[in-house]
């Protein structure tokens, strides 16, 4: 009798252990608790940390996080408003202020990630259906909207790299997206914190035409730039051909002018060399005479003269005949 008695205790206070500790249950400072019976909410989120107790079982605690939580959605490709299919990754960042709204809507995290999935994947994509690609990709460091203006003469005048003007850029296309998705996420008990674009590239179908219309541009660039280099090396021989002609030209006048200043000087110096008495001026007349004769007198010249001709006074005294 009294083993049954021990054995009735023994399970009695196996029982009894078993409901407190099934009563007690903790609060970690990470995560706030909802406590159900039978599978409906009871009371208030409990959301400070620390032991709490509640109806062993009849009461069951659903712990949920209240941590900043990270959404990273899948690539998805979408059309911009200038018809280019781009492959969009984005990422956001959130956390549950509404323990029991969330339990009753979404029940656990994997929920809550798939119907954030839905709302900013629908978001994002009429974001990107309403703005031109430019307006998705160009941000400087400071996330500040900047449009190229480093464009070279060839690129401007074949209209190449321009881009169209920005009106909003990518930060205000994020916050767009932003505002619409936070407010349909509020009513789920989740604050939305932050999106960003992690990464934008084209789609894998029209990656190719877009690489071959940049070689093509690229191409027509450089041909422009060649045309241009064949016209100024044109210009530049051009130019050295008419400046050697010039200083040619110009050499050849001062030349000229000193030879005949030589010539004009060495006229003086004979004159006021033979031109000091009759005797000299007659030995000039003889000397140059002289010397013009192998200049006009070849082997086969016939000359036909008259007896008054000066070529021919000397030699008449000579008594010599010309032929």
């Amino acid at each position: 009798m009294s083993t049954i008695k021990s054995l009735v205790i023994f399970v009695f206070i196996v029982v009894l252990g078993l409901l407190v500790r099934d009563a007690l249950y903790t609060v970690s400072e990470v995560e706030q608790v909802i406590i159900t019976q039978f599978g409906k909410p009871i009371g208030e989120p409990v959301v400070d940390a620390g032991l709490n107790v509640k109806i062993p079982l009849v009461q069951e605690v659903n712990a949920i996080d209240k941590r900043v939580l990270e959404w990273d959605g899948d690539p998805s490709d979408m059309p911009t408003k200038d018809k280019l299919y781009i492959s969009v990754d984005l990422f956001a960042r959130w956390r549950i202020v509404d323990p029991l709204q969330y339990f009753l809507r979404l029940r656990d995290e994997r929920s809550a990630q798939s119907r954030l999935d839905d709302i900013l994947g629908s978001e994002t994509r009429n974001a990107v259906a309403k703005h031109e690609l430019i307006e998705i990709i160009r941000t400087t460091k400071n996330r500040i909207p900047t449009q190229e203006g480093f464009l070279s003469d060839a690129e401007s005048d074949l209209k190449i790299g321009a881009l169209v003007p920005i009106q909003k850029g990518r930060k205000l296309v994020e916050q767009e997206i932003f505002s619409a998705a936070a407010e349909k996420v509020r009513v789920f008990g989740i604050e939305l914190l932050d999106i960003r674009f992690k990464r934008i590239n084209y789609n894998q179908s029209v990656r190719p035409k877009i690489y071959e219309r940049m070689v093509s541009e690229r191409r027509q660039i450089a041909e422009r730039f060649l045309s241009e280099g064949n016209g100024e090396a044109a210009r530049i021989r051009g130019d050295r051909e008419r400046d050697l002609n010039k200083i040619q030209s110009e050499a050849y006048q001062q030349v000229e002018e000193i030879r005949g200043l030589a010539d004009a000087k060495a006229a003086e110096i004979y004159a006021l060399a033979y031109n000091q008495n009759q005797q000299s001026i007659q030995l000039y007349e003889f000397t140059r005479t002289m010397q013009s004769y192998p200049s006009i007198i070849s082997g086969n010249t016939t000359l036909v003269l008259s007896t008054q001709s000066d070529l021919l006074k000397f030699l008449k005294d000579s008594e010599l005949v010309v032929k």
